[in-house]
């Protein structure tokens, strides 16, 4: 089996995101990467919880880290009979998935996949956790060829030797539309803000966009509205954490800004992902709102004065309306985000794009 992970950037690679081996999972610590390469492991269902929540893992990491939980789950209950592991496996998947509120139902669509697989596994006298990661590898394969077929279609809203603007860290999409770019011969050049408070933008994405050939430029958050007016900035581009069938995105807080910007100067808004079938309305998603401390620090360093009164305010993500959103660009097509209904006209069953 090729798998699609194939000339992507070092933390694209599966084993780089999150790994299951014998009753451990290795996740790497994108707290410190990529100042500094190092793997944190998980022993319990409990400590997999514990990575996503503390974002030891962010973006679509998750989405790996997750299942393979499930995988040690399944080595909790080795030698154990059905009924018990599929009780343990169940609260597992429950714990894992509601770590972080905003993508609850994403990370319950992986988790809640695992259960049966262990089962059948049992029933075959297969081990039930080698089973779940083989899973998990055929789940990331998938996953990653539907993203490569909507990088395709990003990928042509590019102008020839066009600059791109991102925000955050858009993970699988972003390897791919680099590799559709590579691959074309598009030398893009792109614009990357920071994405404070945990600079996703600043380690995660000018890595890999450095790492992948691409001339890469760092701004801070405050850049982009000058940077659009001043550098001919021809697309802006962002992932998202969930998208509701009317057509809204959520994505890492100060998305809803830049959409903003880049509509004013006639940019164009290219959002990947599909819509996520738990959540027809806007109002069904909860924007998480995290520890307001970390607003008053970079990186470790404090900015406010201490003790003086000074409060923090951290939501992590933040809603786009379909007014500002050109594109939502989808492994079936890209469509307008009021049509955005119409992605399940095919009657296939819904699979996770991100």
């Amino acid at each position: 089996m090729e798998r699609a992970d194939k000339d992507l950037a070092f933390m694209l690679r599966y084993e780089n995101v999150a790994w299951y081996e014998n009753g451990n999972v290795r996740v790497l610590d994108r707290r410190v990467y990529p100042g500094e390469i190092r793997f944190v492991e998980c022993r319990s269902v409990k400590e997999v919880s514990d990575a996503i929540r503390d974002m030891v893992t962010q973006s679509t990491g998750p989405y790996t880290l997750a299942p393979m939980g499930m995988a040690l789950a399944a080595w909790e209950v080795r030698g154990k009979g059905q009924r018990e592991t599929e009780e343990h496996l169940k609260k597992a998947s429950l714990m894992i998935s509601s770590s972080r509120p905003t993508t609850s139902k994403r990370m319950a669509m992986l988790t809640e996949s695992c259960i049966p697989v262990a089962l059948k596994a049992l029933e075959e006298g297969r081990r039930a956790d080698e089973a779940i990661r083989d899973h998990v590898i055929e789940m990331n394969n998938s996953r990653y060829n539907r993203v490569r077929d909507a990088a395709k279609l990003l990928v042509e809203k590019f102008p020839k030797n066009g600059t791109v603007m991102t925000q955050c860290y858009a993970e699988t999409i972003l390897g791919m539309m680099l590799l559709e770019c590579r691959e074309r011969g598009n030398n893009i050049r792109l614009f990357c803000p920071e994405t404070r408070p945990y600079f996703q933008g600043a380690r995660f994405t000018s890595t890999v966009c450095t790492e992948m050939g691409f001339d890469t430029t760092l701004i801070t958050d405050n850049m982009p509205a000058f940077v659009m007016a001043k550098e001919g900035v021809d697309v802006f581009t962002c992932a998202a954490d969930a998208i509701s069938v009317d057509g809204y995105v959520f994505n890492k807080v100060g998305t809803s800004q830049i959409a903003i910007c880049a509509n004013y100067f006639g940019v164009p808004v290219y959002v990947s992902g599909a819509p996520d079938i738990g959540h027809p309305t806007w109002d069904t998603v909860t924007i998480e709102m995290r520890d307001p401390e970390f607003s008053l620090q970079a990186m470790g360093v404090r900015t406010a004065k201490k003790d003086s009164g000074v409060k923090g305010y951290y939501p992590a993500f933040d809603m786009t309306p379909p007014s500002l959103i050109t594109g939502i660009v989808t492994n079936k097509g890209i469509f307008k985000p009021n049509e955005l209904f119409h992605y399940f006209d095919d009657g296939k069953p819904y699979e996770l794009t991100v």
